[in-house]
């Protein structure tokens, strides 16, 4: 295994590194104030926006909104109707699949199936909809805390663009 040489990093990937953790620090922050019960989720959608390399932040963090929004919709909705079922599950993937492409966000297909996979397959002691509204708050909260840094903060453009 090769050893680390500290001599090797930039100054932009330092202030990256810097401006990431900022912003998952404000994020667990924020969920934790909020007492929102899987609080977590908000800083690992912060990384998610922050360490996004497809397409600008905004552009990720509006797929993501609204794959989570469809997402745990349809979690919720099968959960409360259908139940946690394997071929539940596999049909709504598929239906998230149809749906994003009818409404032509299909970027946000994935977000919206790891959404709704967190809502219908692991158990909570809390109503669907309950565990809906706060893996929805959780994800918008990391994004909104996301967009804000890179706003103040922003990435520096690369050379050549």
């Amino acid at each position: 295994m090769a050893e680390a040489n500290w001599t090797n990093i930039t100054r932009e990937q330092a202030l990256d590194a810097t401006r990431t953790a900022l912003a998952a620090f404000v994020s667990l922050l924020a969920g934790r104030a909020l007492k929102l019960p899987e609080f977590y989720w908000a800083p690992i959608s912060t990384l998610v926006i922050m360490q996004s390399t497809a397409g600008t932040p905004l552009s990720v963090g509006w797929q993501r909104f609204v794959g989570t929004a469809l997402g745990v919709t349809a979690g919720a909705l099968a959960l409360t109707y259908l139940g946690p079922a394997t071929w539940v599950f596999a049909a709504g993937i598929f239906l998230l699949g149809l749906v994003c492409a009818l409404l032509r966000v299909g970027s946000a297909y994935r977000f919206a199936g790891i959404a709704m996979a967190i809502v219908l397959l692991v158990p909570h002691p809390r109503s669907a909809w309950v565990v809906a509204w706060h893996r929805f708050v959780d994800v918008s909260l990391g994004i909104a805390v996301a967009l804000v840094i890179l706003q103040v903060w922003p990435k520096p453009k690369a050379a050549g663009s």
